[in-house]
């Protein structure tokens, strides 16, 4: 699924203003300091906050601390020689599907499901592993994002540390899990596994938007 548009808010910058991308957000405010900017989902938000006090704003992120300009001016962009991997669970368990797109365009390369009775950091692991598998099958030397730490822990183990019980229902999924395993013990890989960076670059692009 495509990445939703923000909107970016800079309020001391080269040019303060309203911004329809990261790049010329960041061109504001690159080498500004005391640079005051932020993101918005809607034209409509960042109006209003563009006319009001930035501290009305300022870590108002769903309590989430917001990315010095220097931060993220040392993250820099994504790299879109890549893939991009993501779950999805309605409820913890509930309804769980994956998919891996190709980063830049989000183009949908694979997808799984839904099963019965996962969890979003299962669906995460098994992305990433149906991910190393598609690359190395295809000879590809494009990396991996996951915006899941636990999910890439649990692949460098190259065990599901899933704590959900298997029953009639998920024992489809549960096949899947060992099947992921088994790949991992008896496959070598030189795919770089990359945490997504998401207060720097949003959602990963392979998000599938229920939040």
């Amino acid at each position: 699924m495509a990445t939703k548009k923000k909107f970016y808010v800079v309020w001391k910058g080269k040019r303060p203003g309203i911004y329809e991308s990261w790049d010329d957000c960041k061109a504001q405010i690159e080498g500004f300091k005391g640079a005051q900017y932020k993101s918005f989902s809607t034209f409509k938000e960042a109006k209003k906050a563009y006319n009001s006090n930035y501290l009305e704003y300022k870590g108002t992120s769903k309590g989430k601390k917001e990315l010095s300009a220097e931060a993220l001016l040392k993250i820099g962009e994504p790299n879109y020689n890549s893939i991009s991997v993501d779950a999805a669970s309605s409820g913890n368990p509930g309804k769980m599907e994956y998919q891996g797109v190709d980063t830049k365009t989000k183009r949908v390369l694979f997808k799984q499901g839904p099963y019965q009775e996962g969890t979003n950091n299962i669906g995460e692991f098994l992305a990433l592993v149906h991910g190393l598998a598609f690359l190395k099958n295809n000879k590809s030397d494009r990396i991996i994002y996951s915006d899941s730490r636990i999910a890439i822990g649990w692949v460098q183990k190259k065990k599901c540390g899933t704590k959900l019980k298997k029953s009639a229902k998920n024992a489809p999924m549960f096949e899947l899990i060992a099947r992921a395993e088994e790949w991992l013990k008896k496959n070598r890989y030189n795919t770089p596994i990359v945490k997504w960076e998401t207060k720097a670059w949003g959602e990963i692009p392979a998000d599938f938007g229920r939040k």
